[in-house]
C-alpha cells in the first residue's frame, strides 16, 4: 500500500501559521495604540507668567501656555474670587497644542505692595491659579477687591512662544 502523500510538510505549515499570527499580532498593536492616542489626549495649561503692567498699572497680564496634547480654551478668568470673563463663543480664548496666549486684566485700581489671586478655568473643567504681586498703586486705589472693567485674549507680539489660537481678540465687559 504505498500512498502518496501531497500537501505541506508539518515544517511549511508551522512557519506559515506562526507568520499570520505575527501578521494579526502587528495589526491589533497598530489598531489600539490607535485607540489609546484618540482616548489619553489631555490639556495642560502653564502660567509662564503672570504680572502687572508696569506701562499701564491698572492691568494685569498673565501668559498662558498649552503644553497638553489637545486644544482647549479658556472659559472664565476669575480675581481674588470675583468672576472676571465668562467665553460665551467657543472660539474665544482658543489653546492649540504648544501654542501661547496673553490673557489682559483690566482693572479700576490695583494698589501697591498687595498681591492679587488670578484664576483661569480651562473647557477642560480644570482651574489654573497664579499670584501677581501689585508693585504700583493706582490713582483711586482702596483695600478691598478691584473692579473689573475687562478681560482680553490676545497671541503674544511678534509670535514669540508659539501660535495664539485663534488670534481673535475678544474683549467682554463685565455687568
Amino acid at each position: 500500500m504505498s500512498r502518496s502523500r501531497s500537501g505541506i510538510s508539518p515544517v511549511v505549515a508551522t512557519v506559515i501559521l506562526v507568520a499570520i499570527a505575527i501578521v494579526i499580532a502587528i495589526a491589533v498593536a497598530f489598531w489600539a495604540t490607535g485607540l489609546v492616542g484618540i482616548f489619553t489626549r489631555f490639556e495642560k495649561l502653564e502660567i509662564v507668567s503672570a504680572y502687572q503692567d508696569s506701562t499701564n498699572p491698572n492691568t494685569i497680564i498673565v501668559r498662558v501656555r498649552n503644553t497638553g496634547s489637545s486644544p482647549t480654551s479658556i472659559t472664565e478668568v476669575v480675581l481674588n474670587g470675583v468672576k472676571v470673563k465668562e467665553v460665551d463663543t467657543p472660539d474665544t480664548c482658543v489653546l492649540d497644542v504648544g501654542s501661547t496666549l496673553l490673557v489682559t486684566i483690566e482693572t479700576s485700581w490695583l494698589q501697591g505692595g498687595l498681591t492679587y489671586e488670578v484664576l483661569l478655568k480651562s473647557s477642560g473643567g480644570k482651574q489654573y491659579p497664579t499670584a501677581v504681586l501689585a508693585h504700583t498703586t493706582t490713582e483711586g486705589a482702596q483695600p478691598g477687591v478691584p473692579e473689573i472693567n475687562s478681560a482680553t485674549c490676545n497671541p503674544p507680539e511678534g509670535g514669540l512662544g508659539g501660535g495664539g489660537g485663534s488670534g481673535q481678540t475678544t474683549t467682554q465687559t463685565t455687568t
